[in-house]
């Protein structure tokens, strides 16, 4: 079992910048590949970014690549996204979330967190 705290959203501009935190319960978050995933309103939930569980692996989806940048410390039990040159596209209910394996399917991901609210305003 692995329980999923997320902060660090908030409001900003846009071309700001927030740095989103997944705080994670549990000795085993070495083990699973995280991702991070979006809800805007009226939307379904999308892929955002994932990471392996060793690092060696990163995905992107298209829209982030380039101003996204997942990363993770699993001394500290935390995956971490930060969002440089935000648009108010971004905006949304984001997500962390844990997997076996890496991927950019929402289904394959067994346990979540929360949520956190980023706003973008233009």
């Amino acid at each position: 079992q692995v329980q999923l705290v997320e902060s660090g959203g908030g409001l900003v501009q846009a071309g700001g910048s927030l740095r989103l935190s997944c705080g994670a319960s549990g000795r085993t978050f070495s083990t699973y590949a995280m991702g991070w995933f979006r809800q805007a309103p009226l939307k379904e939930r999308e892929f955002v970014a994932a990471i392996s569980w060793n690092r060696v692996s990163t995905y992107y989806a298209d829209s982030v690549k380039g101003r996204f940048t997942i990363s993770r410390d699993n001394a500290k039990n935390t995956v971490y996204l930060q969002m440089n040159s935000l648009k108010p596209e971004d905006t949304g209910v984001y997500y962390c979330a844990a997997t076996r394996a890496i991927s950019d399917y929402s289904g394959s991901y067994a346990y979540w967190g929360q949520g956190t609210q980023v706003t973008v305003s233009s």
